[in-house]
């Protein structure tokens, strides 16, 4: 399969799914607004649910892939390219890219401790809230709640591994992308939602969630594939749907 074919199906794909993104993110940008008042203890407990279900779908994508259409199949081959595709797409997506546009906007994420331990009624509370946006640490999942995020990304390499076929709405995960970038942006949000601020977030949450998944979904896949299969089996325009046929 010639690189500037893969290139080019590839700035399609990114093109075409750019309107389902911008769905989301706007439905983010509403979900905000009716969930802003959330305590940050709230905005952790979804953010340790969503974060840990886009691990399991990206898990089960990338390892699917690679299990169909890698000439090696070894249990620790796949196990390594579905950690690394999940893990670290959605790090990015989830984490990475809000820690980023929260420190642009200049909100203030809370660290794992600060999010465990968060009592807006006493005086460590206060403490908190006073430190500026630049002193918070980026909150890295898979190394502060290892045992929640690392089992996740392993039960969706193992149904890979011994299920390996894919079939997902992309609708499905960009919503929990979004919900997962969301709910991280949530742990922050002290100040009134402004239309600048809620444009920000739009942008924050649009760019969080196209990139990595359709790196996840497309770009990823799209190195595993044999010359021999069609690229509207990677990733249909049609129906937006992810598919694996096993040879």
């Amino acid at each position: 399969m010639p690189f500037k074919e893969k290139l080019r199906h590839i700035l399609v794909e990114l093109k075409g799914h750019a309107p389902f993104t911008c769905a989301g993110a706007l439905l983010g940008v509403l979900f905000m607004l009716l969930f802003k008042n959330l305590t940050e203890t709230s905005s952790h407990t979804l953010f340790a649910v969503f974060h840990p279900a886009h691990v399991v779908l990206s898990a089960m994508v990338t390892a699917s892939m690679f299990k169909l259409h890698a000439l090696k199949k070894r249990f620790i081959l796949v196990l390594v390219v579905g950690y690394v595709g999940s893990i670290g797409i959605a790090t990015l997506s989830d984490i990475v890219i809000p820690h980023i546009g929260s420190k642009i906007l200049n909100l203030n994420i809370p660290s794992h401790a600060q999010a465990h331990h968060h009592d807006e009624h006493d005086e460590h509370h206060e403490h908190i809230n006073d430190k500026p946006a630049n002193s918070r640490n980026i909150h890295l999942s898979f190394i502060e709640e290892w045992y929640i995020v690392n089992p996740a990304a392993l039960l969706g390499i193992l149904i890979a591994f011994f299920l390996p076929r894919t079939k997902f709405p992309h609708s499905a995960h960009i919503l929990i992308s979004t919900w997962a970038s969301l709910s991280y942006l949530l742990m922050s949000l002290k100040a009134d939602l402004t239309i600048a601020l809620s444009a920000g977030i739009f942008i924050t949450l649009f760019i969080a969630t196209w990139l990595p998944c359709c790196i996840s979904d497309i770009i990823f896949p799209l190195l595993f594939v044999k010359s021999d299969i069609e690229l509207v089996d990677v990733c249909s325009c049609k129906d937006h749907s992810h598919h694996s046929h096993p040879h």
